[in-house]
């Protein structure tokens, strides 16, 4: 299974059955994803060390940057004014954060796969 593949699934990463978080999250009412410790189907361990995710920080940052890259460009075309911009960078922002914490988590998890 390609790299894209496993990421955009969101399952484990060695067998690719399990699906790496048990909820979605809410950004409004301050819920983060939950992560499994680990695939019930092939007990591969989701937690590979203490501080493993640290890297993940990382990705969430390009993720954001690019989410703020594409609205400043939206923003220009449609000729709002810097505090609009400035509103929906904020908005997007928030909105986004649960669903860049997983893909982040996922896209460092799959970078440092290796097979058991």
């Amino acid at each position: 299974m390609s790299y894209l593949k496993k990421v955009i699934s969101g399952t484990c990463p060695n067998c690719g059955k399990t699906k790496l978080f048990t909820d979605n999250g809410n950004p409004f009412l301050f819920k983060m994803p939950k992560m499994k410790p680990k695939c019930d189907n092939c007990d591969y361990s989701f937690h590979r060390e203490t501080g493993f995710y640290v890297g993940a920080m990382y990705m969430s940052y390009a993720l954001t940057v690019a989410e703020m890259v594409s609205v400043i460009v939206l923003g220009l075309i449609f000729k709002l004014t810097f505090i609009q911009i400035f509103i929906s960078i904020c908005i997007v922002a928030f909105l986004l954060s649960a669903f860049n914490y997983k893909m982040s988590r996922i896209m460092w998890l799959n970078v440092f796969y290796k097979e058991e």
